[in-house]
């Protein structure tokens, strides 16, 4: 008995010490992918709480717990209203990351130890409305869209619209015939776009060539790569992702496309010491890190600084009404060009029908001519599914020929994001479909059955 004693106290010393090693060890040197499940945490319930008023337990639960890795599943936040910020770590303490809201240039994951206050501020000039809120939509808000029995029961149907839908807008030659929402939703709600965000840096530089900042075929872009074979990587290479430099996009684990937005301070300066895997133009390799190399191109190409900050509100989102538009940057102040657009549904069909209409609104030409159907061409590398202008010509996960089997039009192209979010721009029926939602690849679904039920219902 007094053996047994002893055993058990033994073998009780033994799992305090074993415990106390491991809290101890988590305290210290989280591992990675602790860290980024609360980067991941921090920053997309700091986004929805301070950008979309949500609640940040439901965004806990619905956004990032339900859809996520399992490790989510114990991530605990903590949200400081007056300060902006919104805390998160496994248990609440483990690998604890910290986001803070900045007005006009939404939130940003901090690194370790660094100072909310030194990050960059946004310019204080309000953005400027092209046209009065009252009016109709696109100009201003109002929608008067007839009813239509053969339209309504396309978007009342679960199956057609997807689990998790949160919007869905139909644009008909130039204003919104339907539209639907989701529980706790809309249209007033910003929503991310993901990779949709990267068709807009697309836009953004376009601005800048029309202003003649920069070109499209400019080579030698960062200091580094003067040195090798990167010097001859260009502006062209990188928007239609045929940089050949190495890159890894797999969100499942901690990989280069989850290290960079949710622990790389310098998200540009981390895609931008990534050596060559491919020679230049030879490979089409679908890259987030080669759209921040490109945020970072056109806001040098401007100075940086304020200058650079202001650039999207006053060139782009102001003209076209955008009113609810908000790129978000890192801490080194580079715009998440390829993952951080908030936006209302409206806002994203605005960004379609600006695209549909070739780059000009209200008569105005915000876009070089000819710059939208330049975007539209193949990138060489891609077989035909990808665009030079960070867009996709076909729907996701599918292929033009199917596309074309259901009935979409050969000219439809697609502005796609995680986790199902997609603009279809059809010029030839002068049609633009936003779908946005929380639908991760493994439920199926895709939404080229809804997008061609619309056309045949409209034409």
């Amino acid at each position: 008995m007094r053996r047994t004693r002893r055993l058990a106290k033994g073998l009780a010393i033994l799992l305090v010490i074993v415990v106390g090693t491991l809290i101890g060890w988590l305290h210290v040197a989280p591992p990675e992918l602790i860290r980024v499940g609360a980067g991941y945490s921090a920053k997309i319930v700091c986004s929805n709480v301070f950008l979309a008023g949500r609640d940040a337990a439901q965004v806990l639960a619905d956004d990032v717990q339900a859809p996520g890795h399992p490790l989510l599943q114990i991530m605990r936040v903590s949200v400081d209203r007056d300060h902006k910020t919104v805390s998160a770590g496994l248990l609440g303490f483990f690998g604890a990351r910290r986001a803070v809201a900045r007005d006009g240039l939404g939130c940003t994951v901090l690194p370790e130890g660094f100072a909310a206050d030194r990050l960059e501020q946004a310019p204080t000039e309000p953005i400027v409305r092209a046209a009065d809120a009252s009016g109709l939509w696109p100009q201003g808000n109002t929608v008067e869209a007839a009813p239509d029995a053969e339209i309504d029961a396309i978007l009342d149907d679960p199956a057609m619209t997807g689990p998790g839908m949160r919007a869905v807008v139909v644009v008909k030659d130039g204003r919104i015939v339907v539209e639907r929402y989701g529980d706790g939703f809309s249209a007033d709600t910003p929503l991310l776009g993901w990779s949709m965000t990267k068709t807009v840096t697309a836009a953004i530089i376009g601005t800048l060539v029309k202003d003649g900042k920069m070109t499209v075929d400019d080579r030698r872009l960062f200091g580094d790569w003067q040195a090798d074979g990167r010097a001859e990587i260009s502006v062209v290479d990188l928007m239609g992702m045929s940089s050949g430099l190495e890159f890894n996009e797999d969100y499942g684990d901690v990989t280069d496309v989850t290290r960079m937005l949710f622990l790389e301070p310098d998200m540009a300066g981390f895609a931008a010491a990534k050596p060559l895997a491919h020679p230049v133009g030879s490979d089409f390799s679908y890259s987030s890190g080669t759209t921040l190399l490109l945020s970072r191109v056109w806001q040098h190409a401007l100075g940086g600084g304020d200058t650079a900050l202001a650039w999207p509100r006053a060139k782009l989102f102001g003209p076209l009404g955008m009113d609810s538009a908000v790129l978000e940057t890192d801490a080194a102040g580079t715009f998440v060009g390829s993952s951080y657009l908030y936006a209302t549904a409206r806002d994203w069909a605005r960004f379609g029908q600006f695209l549909l209409q070739d780059g000009v609104w209200k008569g105005e030409a915000i876009l070089p001519e000819g710059f939208v159907a330049w975007m539209r061409q193949p990138a060489p590398a891609s077989s035909g599914a990808y665009g030079r202008g960070q867009l996709w010509l076909r729907g996701p996960d599918g292929t033009r020929a199917e596309d074309a089997a259901l009935g979409i039009p050969d000219d439809a192209f697609w502005i796609n994001g995680h986790d199902g979010q997609t603009v279809t721009v059809i010029p030839s029926r002068k049609l633009v479909v936003v779908r946005m939602g929380l639908t991760p690849d493994k439920l199926g679904y895709r939404p080229q059955k809804m997008v061609a039920a619309v056309v045949k219902a409209l034409q």
